[in-house]
């Protein structure tokens, strides 16, 4: 990708993600950029396409995530769970909670939801939907093998990820992006995990 067009998808990521869509104009993104504004429109046809572009990268990067993770759990043969679950953790944690590309999307997502539906559906699919599904496919599995007894999978989902989802809104998605808020998000999170698994008998 061009220098500059990354560098105006890179500026106008950090301005939407601290101020919201609505509230940055084409002109703070060129005085950041230090490009005239008749140069933004060689790259982008508006600020919309700007938007449009950063969320369509969030996209592929998100469904790149979840396959990796729907692979893992397909070659899983649930004879060292804890394996698994530190893969599922450092990709979705690691690659995604706290990466730093889609940590500003989710921020943009999180601020635009109110006044737009189409994000308010990517927001709802991205932070609830994919993780729950795949979460309720792995308590399926572990039920289909006897590692844990028979339940609702669905339910012990939003056991799981509840949690985590309140930890990331803690420590995440308020407040700069730091290793200080990265290894607490890490502390809380795997704490709950360890404590989850031993309720239900695996760990």
């Amino acid at each position: 990708m061009n220098d500059t067009k990354q560098r105006i998808l890179d500026v106008s990521l950090e301005l939407f993600s601290q101020n919201g869509f609505s509230a940055v104009s084409i002109r703070d993104i060129c005085r950041q950029v230090q490009i005239k504004e008749s140069s933004v429109y060689y790259y982008f046809k508006s600020k919309q396409a700007i938007f449009d572009e950063l969320l369509c990268l969030f996209e592929k990067k998100a469904s790149d995530m979840m396959c990796q993770l729907d692979k893992a759990l397909a070659e899983q043969t649930f004879s060292a769970e804890q394996n698994f679950y530190q893969t599922v953790c450092d990709t979705f944690f690691e690659q995604y909670l706290m990466d730093t590309f889609c940590n500003k999307v989710m921020r943009l997502l999180l601020i635009e939801q109110f006044s737009n539906t189409t994000i308010q559906n990517v927001y709802e699919r991205w932070m609830f939907t994919e993780p729950l599904s795949f979460q309720s496919n792995v308590f399926s599995a572990l039920m289909r093998v006897g590692v844990i007894q028979n339940a609702d999978s669905e339910y012990l989902a939003v056991k799981y990820y509840a949690p985590i989802y309140f930890f990331a809104q803690r420590w995440l998605f308020s407040g700069a992006l730091s290793e200080e808020r990265k290894s607490a998000f890490r502390k809380n999170a795997y704490q709950h995990i360890q404590r989850f698994f031993t309720e239900i008998g695996v760990a």
